[in-house]
C-alpha cells in the first residue's frame, strides 16, 4: 500500500487539510468546504472526496474530545434525524443528481442568508427560537448536500446561526452534528467504491496535519469574543457562497 507521491498533490493537500482542520476545531466554520475544491486542483473530485472523508472522521474524534459533549441537544435532536434522511436521499439519487445544480443552489442560498443578516438582522441581540419544520428542512438539506458535494456547512448554519448560541456551544453542536453525518456517510461511500488502498494510505499520511490544525482551531475559538466569532463565521459563509455560485454558473456557461 503506497500513498500518493506526487509533490504537487501535497502542495495542495496540506493547505486544504489544514483549513479543514481549523474549521473542524471550530474556527472559520465553512472553511471546511474549501478542502475538496483545493485538492481537485491536482486530483479528481471523486478521489479527493475518498481521501478527505477518513481525515474528517479523525478530525471529528479530536474535536469531540476537545468539546466533551458541549452542545445544544435540542438542535441536534431536530437536525440529526433530518440529516440522516438527507444522506439517504443523496445515496439513492447519486446517479441522477446534478452536482453543479447543488453547488449553485447552496451558493446562492448562502449569499442570500448572509445578506439578510447584514441588512436586516445584524442588530438583533436575542437568538431565534427553535422551529421543528425549519430544522427538518435545513437538516435534510445539510445531509443531502454533505453527501453529494461536501457542502453541508451552510444549510446547517442557516438553521443554527440565528439561534445565537455561544461560540463554544455553537461549535460543540456543529462538531457532534458533522461527526454523526460523516460516520453515516462512511457506509454509502464505501459501497460506492470511494475507498481504496492508495486513498486510505494517503489519508493516513495527512493525519498529522489534520490533528495539528484541529487543535489550533479549538484554541482559537476559546480566545475570541462572541461577536468576533460570528463575524468570522458570516464572512466565510459569504465568501464560500460566492465561490460556489461562481463555480455553478461557470459550469453551466462553459
Amino acid at each position: 500500500m503506497v500513498p500518493i507521491t506526487d509533490p504537487w498533490f501535497y502542495a495542495a493537500a496540506i493547505p486544504a487539510v489544514f483549513l479543514v482542520g481549523l474549521s473542524k476545531g471550530g474556527f472559520g466554520g465553512t472553511m471546511a468546504m474549501l478542502g475538496v475544491p483545493i485538492m481537485t486542483l491536482v486530483i479528481s473530485p471523486l478521489q479527493a472526496a475518498g481521501i478527505m472523508l477518513p481525515i474528517l472522521v479523525i478530525m471529528d474524534v479530536v474535536a469531540l474530545t476537545a468539546y466533551k459533549g458541549r452542545a445544544d441537544w435540542k438542535t441536534l435532536s431536530l437536525l440529526i434525524p433530518a440529516a440522516v434522511i438527507g444522506i439517504g436521499i443523496g445515496w439513492t439519487t447519486a446517479a441522477y443528481v446534478d452536482d453543479t445544480f447543488v453547488t449553485l443552489l447552496v451558493g446562492v442560498t448562502s449569499i442570500a442568508f448572509v445578506a439578510d443578516y447584514v441588512f436586516k438582522r445584524r442588530k438583533a441581540a436575542e437568538g431565534a427560537r427553535h422551529n421543528p419544520p425549519k430544522g427538518l428542512f435545513w437538516g435534510s438539506i445539510a445531509g443531502f448536500t454533505s453527501f453529494i458535494s461536501h457542502t453541508g456547512g451552510p444549510p446547517f448554519q442557516m438553521y443554527v446561526l440565528p439561534l445565537r448560541l455561544s461560540p463554544a456551544l455553537f461549535v460543540g453542536t456543529a462538531v457532534i452534528f458533522f461527526a454523526v453525518v460523516n460516520a453515516v456517510k462512511l457506509i454509502p461511500y464505501f459501497m460506492l467504491g470511494q475507498f481504496d488502498t492508495t486513498n486510505l494510505t494517503t489519508s493516513v499520511t495527512l493525519f498529522p496535519v489534520a490533528l495539528i490544525a484541529t487543535l489550533a482551531g479549538v484554541r482559537l475559538v476559546r480566545i475570541i469574543k462572541g461577536e468576533t466569532f460570528y463575524g468570522i463565521i458570516y464572512t466565510f459563509m459569504g465568501i464560500i457562497g460566492a465561490k460556489l455560485t461562481y463555480d455553478g454558473i461557470s459550469a453551466y456557461l462553459l
